[in-house]
């Protein structure tokens, strides 16, 4: 545990924050491209970064451990499989409503976290993840029915996401235990990724969607994304699944946020204030709670 009690909160609330703007960019790059492409650039792009990186914080040991596996498997799923859902996610619903349902990754989160890690989910803990999770779905809800152009089976895509997303946090926590390196589990996750991408994506014989204009959105996603998961990574290393979880989930207050001051998406409704108005209390019991 962290001599800084708050250290794990405020790194997840900047992951909350960068994937929320990934989201966000990413939708940009879909309006003159397509998911495919997309997940395959955002995810070199996010490769690219920690290649340049890497002789500052990889040690060659690591390279030997049990911990570089369980990396690399989680690589295989998350980014390359949950970008994939998230992605198509986006296409379909949109990134709000994306960011929403993908808050579910909590309640995933704590049965990982209890089942295998031996985490104790205290009351502040469990009352701020359903605050968390029910503000996740104001953001989603409509009082006059839900109103969409999308079919219902793509509900698969922003829980399969959060399930995936979830799965990979507890599988990176247990990693840590044996390579204190956020860093370098960040850059086996994006290499196996890329690897797992690229290569699906040259069986398929596709070819990129869109241009450059279209593929320069989808590169600042992958940035934003790859610093997401290394300050999630960091929240996991100082503290513990139970807690960073749930407030890297706040990403719908961060969405609508950006949505409406930078982006011009998103007004202020009451379902806004509610949303807020849940979530910010949970993240801050979630992090008193630890």
């Amino acid at each position: 545990m962290s001599d800084f009690p708050y250290l794990a909160p405020l790194y997840a609330l900047a992951s909350a924050f960068l994937f929320a703007l990934s989201n966000h960019l990413s939708n940009m790059g879909l309006a003159g491209s397509d998911a495919r492409t997309g997940t395959l650039i955002s995810i070199g792009a996010s490769a690219a970064v920690y290649w340049l990186l890497a002789p500052f914080f990889i040690k060659g040991w690591y390279f030997l451990t049990f911990a570089c596996l369980l990396f690399g498997l989680v690589g295989i799923f998350r980014p390359a499989l949950s970008s994939a859902l998230a992605m198509s996610s986006i296409e379909r619903m949109g990134p709000t409503l994306t960011s929403a349902l993908t808050a579910s990754a909590p309640l995933f989160g704590a049965l990982w976290a209890i089942a295998v890690l031996g985490e104790k989910l205290t009351w502040p803990i469990a009352l701020g993840t359903i605050a968390v999770v029910a503000g996740a779905v104001v953001a989603a809800w409509n009082p006059h029915g839900v109103k969409r152009n999308w079919p219902l089976w793509a509900l698969v895509l922003p829980f399969g996401a959060a399930f995936i997303r979830a799965t990979g946090h507890a599988v990176t926590k247990i990693g840590l235990g044996d390579v204190p390196s956020p860093s370098f589990a960040v850059f086996m996750g994006n290499t196996v990724s890329l690897a797992s991408t690229g290569i699906a994506h040259r069986i398929e014989g596709r070819r990129l969607a869109g241009g450059a204009k279209s593929w320069r959105w989808f590169a600042a996603a992958g940035v934003a994304n790859a610093l997401s998961i290394q300050f999630l990574n960091n929240a996991l290393f100082v503290g513990t699944l139970l807690s960073t979880v749930p407030i890297v989930s706040a990403s719908p207050v961060f969405t609508m946020l950006l949505g409406w001051l930078v982006f011009g998406r998103e007004t202020i409704t009451w379902r806004t204030v509610a949303t807020i108005a849940l979530i910010v209390p949970g993240v801050i019991l979630v992090a008193v709670g630890r």
